[in-house]
């Protein structure tokens, strides 16, 4: 019986370590998942397409991705709401573009002397407007994000004017054989760059300060209480969040090679809160998400119709109103539901209610998007580019401006088929939750 027992707790001791090590893995390979996204989105369509607009695109992506993320640090982490984040970005991108043009400064470093420049401006800018938080903080930015727009049209020497401060990217030291002339080159220097600033802005999310910097958002009297200086707290985050948007305005002044007006203007800072919004602030990630959706509005629906604000604006409230959290919240909302509930246990009626559900969003899409294009079509004309230049969408458009009553035929019946859907999802969804409820009581009873 010993022989027995010993053997059989050796067996349980070979066996007992693995058990908890495959959720370990699992909760490591979800970690790990955000990042090979990234990689693959950055480094992936250059292999497979090299053409300079594809690059053009995926340069101003990663780009906005460095920008939403320096944004995050005060919106998501510090819970202060900037309107004059721009300012930073671009003064940065300003500084930089000086430093090339007279010192010679290697292109490879450049993103880092415009974070440096950033942090300087944001340091002395900073001291002003972290003497107050909530909302007196975000009209303070605001203020200081008009005088630095105010400033780039009455300092013409400094910001350059109307035509603002060019530079040409391949006059600086070459790094071997890459001059950084070609886009390829360019956009292997923003990517790489990108990859760097997003994991040093991760690693310092993870830091006690950043864990101060949140319990300053939380409650910064109890933080007070404890010997924290909430100021002092706040206005390192400023600095710090200044410094990534410098990095993020360098690596639009590497991408254009100009830095205008625009580059400190009001609907860049605005521009960055509707991508930190739509992408979920509460995630780290999700800033990354809203810059991957903003660009796709911007670049992508901009080329097709000329209504893509309304669409942007459209998907802005939306989101605010049914996913308050953002698209990674929403999706880190419903991948816990999932776990919790259990997938193989109401696996009928997960996929009903998800399906029913993309089903009613893409049909209640279908309709809006033929109804403002008809829209569009009407009050300005199609030639002018206000109908889809999409296969048979514009023709049917074209078409409904001078009949009007198939494509209203057409548009009623996508929006009644999308009512259908949402209702057999929201049933769908009313058996989840009594399938949760049910698992609730069954261990409150246990």
């Amino acid at each position: 019986m010993r022989k027995v027992s010993k053997s059989a707790t050796a067996v349980a001791s070979t066996i007992t370590p693995a058990e908890p090590d495959a959720p370990h893995q699992r909760a490591l390979w979800r970690s790990l998942l955000p990042w090979l996204a990234l990689i693959l989105l950055l480094l992936v369509p250059p292999l497979l397409s090299p053409q300079s607009w594809l690059l053009a695109y995926l340069a101003q992506t990663a780009t906005m991705i460095v920008f939403a993320l320096s944004y995050n640090l005060l919106l998501g982490e510090t819970g202060l709401l900037s309107f004059g984040h721009a300012a930073y970005s671009g003064l940065g991108a300003l500084i930089a573009a000086h430093l090339f043009n007279r010192a010679g400064v290697p292109l490879v470093l450049l993103p880092l002397i415009g974070g440096a420049g950033a942090a300087v401006c944001g340091a002395l800018l900073g001291f002003i407007s972290t003497r107050r938080a909530g909302t007196a903080f975000a009209m303070i930015t605001l203020g200081i994000g008009e005088l630095v727009a105010a400033a780039a049209w009455t300092l013409p020497d400094w910001f350059g004017g109307e035509a603002g401060v060019a530079i040409d990217r391949a006059s600086g030291p070459p790094l071997g054989a890459f001059t950084f002339g070609p886009a390829r080159e360019a956009y292997a220097l923003i990517a790489l760059w990108c990859l760097l600033a997003s994991a040093a802005m991760f690693a310092l999310s993870r830091t006690p300060f950043m864990r101060l910097a949140n319990a300053v958002r939380d409650n910064p009297a109890r933080a007070a209480a404890i010997g924290c200086y909430p100021r002092r707290i706040r206005h390192g985050v400023v600095v710090i969040s200044a410094f990534f948007a410098g990095v993020a305005g360098t690596l639009a002044l590497i991408n254009v090679e100009l830095v205008s007006t625009e580059s400190v203007g009001m609907v860049r800072s605005g521009s960055v809160l509707i991508a930190t919004v739509i992408g979920g602030a509460g995630v780290f990630f999700g800033p990354v998400v809203g810059a991957v959706v903003l660009t796709f509005f911007s670049v992508a629906v901009a080329s097709v119709t000329r209504a893509w604000l309304f669409y942007l604006g459209l998907f802005f409230i939306v989101i605010v109103v049914a996913a308050p959290d953002g698209i990674a919240g929403f999706a880190q909302r419903h991948l816990a539901r999932l776990t919790r509930l259990g997938w193989r246990s109401c696996r009928a009626a997960c996929m009903v209610a998800y399906l029913a559900g993309t089903a009613a969003l893409l049909l209640w899409s279908a309709a809006i998007v033929l109804a403002v294009q008809w829209a569009y079509a009407a009050q300005f004309g199609a030639d002018e580019g206000a109908a889809l230049r999409i296969g048979t969408a514009s023709s049917l458009i074209a078409f409904g401006v001078s009949s009007p009553w198939r494509l209203v035929v057409a548009i009623v019946a996508l929006a009644a088929c999308g009512t259908l859907a949402a209702l057999a999802a929201s049933r769908a969804q009313t058996r989840l939750a009594a399938h949760a409820r049910a698992l609730h009581n069954a261990g409150d009873t246990r």
